[in-house]
């Protein structure tokens, strides 16, 4: 064998091992990156067995009870109880002039006198509170044929709940019919809410306006030195 063919066998051999070294240097760092993700996996889903655990013995801390039980009849139990005291609240809140987060309006008609077909409505607006929100009230009054007999207001956290007591008059019960009355305060009260509603949006855009684009047109004359 000649010099030059022992030279290039070697070469080969070199290029070789060095092609795999890189190969099992791949290898190497795949395999390491493959077993720290499967590491940060591990304590990721170890943390969130904890959380779990700790807020279910903070459920079993709250329920009181004496008997073992598993998760799925603690959870149970623990909608039990909530579904109590929200009847209890309810029940407690019952006869209370509180104001909701959902905006609403109610007409109810009480009594009717069978001597002269008047008339008494209950009916309440629930809404966010607006400076203009009284004045629109007085005029939602004094638009319908109703005379207002008693009025009570509430608030609570920017959320205003108004109820009247409204008597129709037999002149006014002549001209128009009890559903009819009853659909003309409906809808001068939804009206209010409503008003009340856009306020609120477009005082929202001005705090927080949307974003547009500007384009503008330059003349040429503009850009000249």
């Amino acid at each position: 064998m000649s010099v030059k063919q022992s030279l290039k066998l070697v070469g080969e051999k070199e290029g070789l091992v060095k092609a795999s070294r890189r190969v099992a240097k791949k290898i190497m760092v795949s395999t390491a990156k493959t077993a720290a993700a499967l590491k940060s996996h591990s304590e990721t889903e170890r943390r969130r067995r904890e959380r779990i655990n700790a807020h279910f013995a903070t459920l079993r801390g709250l329920v009181l009870s004496n008997e073992k039980m598993d998760k799925a009849t603690l959870l149970a139990e623990v909608i039990n109880k909530v579904k109590q005291l929200k009847e209890t609240a309810t029940q407690a809140t019952e006869n209370l002039l509180v104001p909701t987060d959902t905006d609403e309006v109610e007409v109810e008609k009480l009594e009717e006198n069978e001597e002269d077909g008047s008339l008494l409505l209950r009916c309440s607006i629930c809404c966010d509170c607006r400076p203009d929100l009284l004045s629109d009230l007085r005029q939602a009054m004094k638009d319908v044929p109703v005379q207002l007999l008693k009025c009570e207001i509430s608030t609570l956290g920017g959320r205003v709940k108004s109820v009247f007591l409204l008597a129709t008059s037999e002149q006014g019960n002549k001209k128009n019919s009890d559903e009819h009355i009853e659909g003309s305060v409906h809808t001068a009260l939804s009206n209010i809410v409503d008003k009340v509603s856009a306020s609120a949006e477009f005082d929202e855009e001005l705090i927080f306006p949307r974003k547009r684009q500007r384009v503008s047109n330059l003349d040429s004359s503009c850009l000249s030195p």
